[in-house]
């Protein structure tokens, strides 16, 4: 199932670029990224109570919980950046070098997860890489 969530992922994310894209039009991107944020939580929100999925909130510890905001935090400024340089270039120029994620999930990883090296997922991340900065700068 994961394959399928990875690829629905994929999906959702090119199609947030291509209207981002358009909503920035006229928006300051720190604007439409607040604007962004907000209307996400709410969606969030309304899927949690959907689900019946509030009652782990009693669940989470102070660690995963503390690890839990500072992921938000993170991935509220990624969405920033994404939508300052989104303002400024092509969207595939964009989505390129957004995807160096990859390279640096894969190395973090590697460093603080204690996942399992492997050369083909060196490899891999090799390559993304190369078409990152290809894609970049065409």
């Amino acid at each position: 199932m994961w394959i399928v969530y990875g690829l629905l992922s994929a999906l959702t994310a090119a199609l947030m670029t291509v209207a981002g894209k358009i909503g920035l039009a006229k928006v300051d991107p720190t604007l439409a990224t607040g604007i962004r944020s907000f209307f996400m939580f709410v969606f969030m929100t309304m899927i949690v109570f959907a689900t019946g999925k509030f009652k782990g909130w009693n669940a989470l510890a102070g660690k995963e919980y503390g690890w839990i905001i500072v992921a938000a935090i993170f991935g509220a400024l990624s969405w920033l950046f994404y939508f300052l340089g989104l303002q400024q270039t092509t969207a595939s120029k964009l989505a390129s070098l957004d995807r160096l994620s990859l390279p640096l999930i894969i190395l973090f990883s590697l460093l603080f997860l204690s996942e399992k090296f492997s050369w083909q997922l060196v490899g891999g991340g090799a390559l993304v890489t190369l078409g990152a900065i290809l894609i970049a700068w065409a």
